[in-house]
């Protein structure tokens, strides 16, 4: 419903329009999360299970309606054939009639004795309400399957029954009433693409239109986005980590808790913390279950009361989302002019909350750039109110080998695996957020689920975050090789040629845009914020112009208008080349070249390729071209470019529009039948 839109959790698609007129999709109402009115955001999620939605819309592009239906039914008929067969075996008694894919069988006495044959011989079958148990099918599961089923509840003397006669003669457990007879899928993507050459040609399609990080340089600020070395990369796709089910007996998990455990040390290590659990799957996640042990140890200590969240206008966007999602009241602190936090304004709201205070969220170094000086300082009037420390490891990358936030005096943090240790988060994810805590916190850590799976020192007995003990599990393998292979000495190199690269940017960039904060020694930290705000003043260019215009270099944006509105935040990372530094350097001094033009008046303020930014292939080749700049301005502003180029699928894309018009859903089939009528 319209009224819930800015109550929802994560990331909205919508649908708008670009300066041509054309549809175009784009993330909308991303003011309700971090970048406004910080205190009263509604949603903390930063990164979602994109990988997982995207491999599922993919399954369903391959196998269209006909083909899921083909699917479904073959599963719901092999279903009937199981029950029909273990009735035969005299298994009469299920918990419901009707059934898909899974049935419950009353298994009384006998129920420990049948899951244990079944392990004996390699299945595993889930036990529920102590006498019964559980069989789901999908479409791997093969006629041998089902044999091997009533063999495990028959015994090896029994007779068989025959799945060529139960196939002829066996119900549907399907009720009429519950069969689906409406069309679905009916979008032309879903029926189209059913041929392996085909879902390559459209996957690779889909990838021509991105900026992604096997064509350039990614510098999103506070994102991190970094080399995902394929030799990290491959255990994933090894069965004996990715077939893993999560709720497998810990006998049969020993390889992978032997890696969980070493990852949790490694990250113990890193970190200067006493436990670290891998459970939530985001960094975000990671926060609430931080926010969730301090409330925790709050109340057993009797203060269940604390409920104030200090946060610095520093922090990372997602804190007090969080802290309102976990009942806390958020109180802001303000930072001094060069964007540290100020250490009086933070005593005297400790002071002023000291009765109720639970808590402060820093963000270290800081998301304006610079490492807070004053963090011990910090640590210590908190903890003598009462509160704890949560340092945000968002910006973990300008910290690994070279200080631990355990030993600084936090209490808890979470990481980011999909940033600071190369697990993929293009598109917004997968990811994992562990929480990272000193001693005392540790017991209100996620506890795991059921108790027959597999635990290590880092699950807890608090509340649990995810459906599952260890999360996204199945990509815990990258973030493992990665620290093994780096190493204690590549692991800090790799932190000190990210400070190296952000610093070689800023001073690259100072002629021509100022950095807004800066420590004492003039240097940035990870990232740096170039203040564009005096050009907006002068010229009419704002902040969002010089985003699109990197388009037309071929470059992604840095972050916009966070945490400081007209202005870029660049992070450039360790992974990035002096070659591909210097490329975008010059792109953004060509883009200042043009700001000068408009400011002399040699480019029209208002029609410049700034405000028109960026160019597609259609508008710099149609047969009118109406600006008063040339086509070879606005589609090849360098020389390079001219040998490889990369061209935007939209124009400019109408926000107002499309926060205005929010429709959460593809565009309708009737569009693409008037486009090819047209």
């Amino acid at each position: 419903r319209d009224a819930y839109k800015r109550s929802m959790p994560g990331r909205l698609i919508g649908v708008s329009i670009d300066a041509e007129g054309n549809k175009a999709y784009r993330l909308t109402l991303q003011t309700r999360e971090q970048h406004i009115r910080r205190e009263k955001a509604t949603s903390n999620i930063c990164t979602a299970q994109v990988l997982l939605a995207v491999m599922a819309s993919m399954y369903a592009v391959y196998h269209g309606p006909k083909g899921l239906t083909r699917i479904a039914s073959r599963v719901a008929r092999l279903t009937a054939i199981l029950k029909a067969g273990l009735q035969q075996l005299g298994f009469t008694t299920t918990h419901h009639d009707s059934a898909f894919d899974t049935i419950s069988l009353k298994t009384s006495e006998r129920t420990d004795a049948i899951a244990a044959r079944a392990v004996a011989l390699g299945a595993n079958l889930r036990k529920a309400w102590d006498e019964y148990l559980c069989i789901s099918l999908d479409e791997t599961t093969t006629r041998a399957d089902i044999e091997l089923l009533w063999r495990i509840f028959g015994g090896d003397d029994a007779q068989l029954p025959s799945i060529d006669a139960l196939d002829a003669s066996a119900p549907s457990l399907i009720p009429p009433e519950l069969q689906r007879t409406s069309s679905f899928l009916t979008h032309p993507v879903f029926n189209t693409h059913h041929s392996e050459h085909e879902l390559l040609r459209y996957l690779r399609a889909l990838a021509d239109k991105d900026l992604a990080m096997d064509r350039t340089m990614i510098p999103l600020g506070s994102c991190t986005m970094k080399l995902n070395a394929t030799a990290e990369m491959i255990p994933v796709t090894w069965p004996e980590f990715g077939n893993i089910h999560p709720f497998a007996p810990a006998a049969q998990t020993q390889g992978y808790q032997e890696l969980i455990a070493g990852l949790e040390a490694q990250l113990v290590e890193i970190t200067g913390y006493d436990a670290v659990s891998l459970q939530p799957n985001s960094g975000a996640q990671g926060e609430y279950a931080g926010l969730l042990a301090i409330r925790a140890w709050h109340q057993s200590r009797g203060e269940g009361h604390r409920d104030i969240c200090l946060i610095p206008e520093s922090a990372h966007g997602t804190n007090p989302a969080s802290a309102n999602l976990c009942g806390m009241k958020v109180v802001v602190t303000k930072c001094d002019a060069n964007g540290n936090v100020d250490l009086e304004d933070i005593r005297v709201q400790a002071e002023k909350h000291s009765a109720n205070l639970a808590a402060i969220m820093l963000t270290y170094p800081s998301t304006h750039g610079v490492f807070e000086e004053d963090v011990v300082a910090i640590c210590d009037i908190v903890h003598q109110h009462g509160g704890q420390v949560y340092t945000d490891g968002a910006n973990m990358n300008a910290l690994v080998g070279v200080a631990k936030p355990g030993k600084w005096g936090s209490d808890v943090s979470h990481l980011n695996l999909h940033k600071t240790f190369c697990i993929p988060h293009g598109g917004g994810g997968p990811g994992v957020g562990p929480c990272a805590v000193r001693s005392h916190l540790a017991p209100f850590l996620p506890r795991a689920l059921g108790s027959d799976g597999a635990r290590t020192q880092g699950v807890g007995n608090g509340a649990m975050v995810s459906a599952a003990t260890f999360g996204s599990a199945s990509i815990l393998p990258i973030s493992w090789m990665y620290i093994t292979l780096m190493g204690q000495q590549g692991l800090r190199k790799a932190t000190q040629v990210a400070l190296l690269n952000a610093n070689y940017v800023a001073k690259r960039l100072a002629p021509h845009y100022p950095t807004l904060y800066t420590g004492r020694n003039g240097l940035v930290a990870h990232e740096c914020i170039l203040d564009l705000r005096p050009l907006k003043d002068s010229t009419g260019i704002s902040a969002e112009d010089v985003a699109k215009r990197l388009i037309d270099f071929g470059f992604h944006a840095p972050t916009l208008s966070f945490p400081v509105a007209g202005t870029l935040m660049v992070e450039p990372t360790e992974s990035e080349s002096q070659f591909e530094l210097d490329r975008f350097i010059d792109a953004m001094i060509q883009i200042r070249d043009e700001i000068r033009a408009v400011e002399e008046g040699k480019l029209d303020r208002e029609d410049n390729p700034l405000h028109h930014a960026p160019h597609t292939a259609a508008m710099v080749s149609g047969t009118e071209w109406t600006h008063a700049y040339p086509r070879e301005l606005a589609a090849f502003p360098l020389a390079t470019l001219r040998q490889q180029k990369y061209w935007p699928p939209v124009a400019r894309v109408d926000n107002v529009y499309g926060d205005k018009n929010i429709m959460c859903a593809c565009i309708p089939v009737d569009a693409y039948k008037d486009e090819v009528e047209a």
